[in-house]
C-alpha cells in the first residue's frame, strides 16, 4: 500500500489533473452564461491535434500553443453561433461538436502525416519541465511539485485568476448576471450575446490548452480520440464543482488523483481492463452524488415554500 500512495502518484496527479483543470474551467464559463456545453471532449482533441500540426510546422512549442487554442476557439465559436444565434440545442450541438472533431482530426491526420491511428517524430521537440528554483530544494514538496510543463502550472493559475475574474471584476459580475437571468441583464442594457461570445471564445481557449497539454506535455505524439473521455469527466467535474472556479479545481483533483492510481495500479499486476474502469466509475458516483443532492434540495425548496 505504501508503494502505491506515495510522492510519485501525487506528481503524476498534477500532471493528469491538468488537461481535466482546464478542460472543467472552460465548461464552467459557459454554465455561468446558461449553456451546458457538452462539446468539451471535441475542443480537446483538436487543441491535442493542432498543437501537434503546429509543432510539426513552426517548430515553435510557444506558437504550437497559440495554435491550439485559437483552433479550439473556432470550434467553440462554431457551438456559440448555432447555440446562441440560430438557438439550436446545445446538447444536440455539443454531441454535433464531438463527432465533427473525431472525424475531421482522423481525416487530417491521414491528409497532412499520411499515417493511421497515430502520429510520432522522436525530433518532435515537446513542452519542457521546469524545475522550480528554491521549491524544488524542499524535501517533500519538491519532488511534487516541481518538474512539471509550463501548462499544469498555468491551469492552477487559471483556476485562481478565474476566480478573481468572476467576482472581483466588472466584466465578470456581467458574466455572471447574464447566466443568472438573460432577461434581467438585458433589460439593464447589457450585451447579453456579446458576453456570451466572450465566455464561449475563453472556454475554448482553454480546451485547446488543454489539448496541448495531453499532446506535447504528456505525451509528444497525437493518436485517434486520445482524449478518452476527458471531456466528459470535466464536464462532470464542472458539476461536481457546482460551476465554481475553487470548486472545479478541487473536483478536477479528485478526478487526476483517481487517473493516477489507475495508472499506478498497472504495475500491480491488475488487470488493464480494470484500472482503466476507475475514473469513469467515479464520474458515475458523482453523478449519483449530484443527483441525490438536487433531490434533497428540491425536497427542501418545496418543504420552505410550503
Amino acid at each position: 500500500m505504501e508503494h502505491l500512495f506515495d510522492v510519485s502518484l501525487l506528481n503524476a496527479t498534477l500532471r493528469m489533473v491538468s488537461p481535466i483543470l482546464l478542460a472543467a474551467l472552460g465548461g464552467m464559463l459557459c454554465a455561468r452564461i446558461g449553456l451546458f456545453n457538452v462539446g468539451l471532449e471535441g475542443l480537446i482533441l483538436v487543441g491535442a491535434f493542432s498543437a501537434i500540426v503546429g509543432n510539426y510546422y513552426t517548430h515553435n512549442l510557444i506558437l504550437a500553443v497559440l495554435f491550439a487554442a485559437g483552433a479550439s476557439v473556432l470550434f467553440a465559436l462554431l457551438f456559440g453561433v448555432m447555440t446562441i444565434q440560430f438557438q439550436a440545442n446545445e446538447v444536440v450541438v455539443g454531441v454535433a461538436i464531438n463527432f465533427l472533431a473525431l472525424g475531421l482530426t482522423t481525416f487530417l491526420l491521414r491528409t497532412i502525416f499520411h499515417v493511421k491511428g497515430a502520429y510520432y517524430d522522436k525530433n518532435m521537440a515537446g513542452l519542457p519541465k521546469w524545475d522550480l528554483p528554491l521549491i524544488s530544494k524542499i524535501p517533500v514538496l519538491g519532488p511534487i511539485v516541481s518538474g512539471h510543463s509550463p501548462l499544469v502550472y498555468l491551469s492552477f493559475a487559471a483556476a485562481i485568476v478565474l476566480y478573481i475574474f468572476l467576482y472581483r471584476t466588472v466584466l465578470g459580475f456581467r458574466l455572471l448576471a447574464v447566466g443568472y437571468n438573460k432577461t434581467a441583464a438585458r433589460s439593464l442594457g447589457l450585451p447579453v450575446r456579446r458576453l456570451q461570445y466572450v465566455a464561449i471564445s475563453l472556454s475554448g481557449m482553454l480546451c485547446g490548452i488543454a489539448g496541448a497539454q495531453l499532446s506535447l506535455g504528456q505525451v509528444t505524439m497525437f493518436t485517434e480520440g486520445m482524449t478518452s473521455g476527458r471531456g466528459f469527466i470535466a464536464l462532470v467535474a464542472t458539476m461536481l464543482g457546482q460551476s465554481h472556479p475553487l470548486g472545479v479545481l478541487a473536483s478536477s483533483f479528485l478526478f487526476g488523483l483517481t487517473d493516477a492510481i489507475s495508472t499506478r495500479l498497472q504495475s500491480f499486476s491488475v488487470p488493464t481492463q480494470l484500472t482503466a474502469m476507475l475514473p469513469y466509475v467515479l464520474t458515475i458516483a458523482a453523478m449519483f452524488f449530484l443527483r441525490g443532492r438536487g433531490a434533497e434540495d428540491d425536497k427542501a425548496n418545496q418543504q420552505s415554500s410550503r
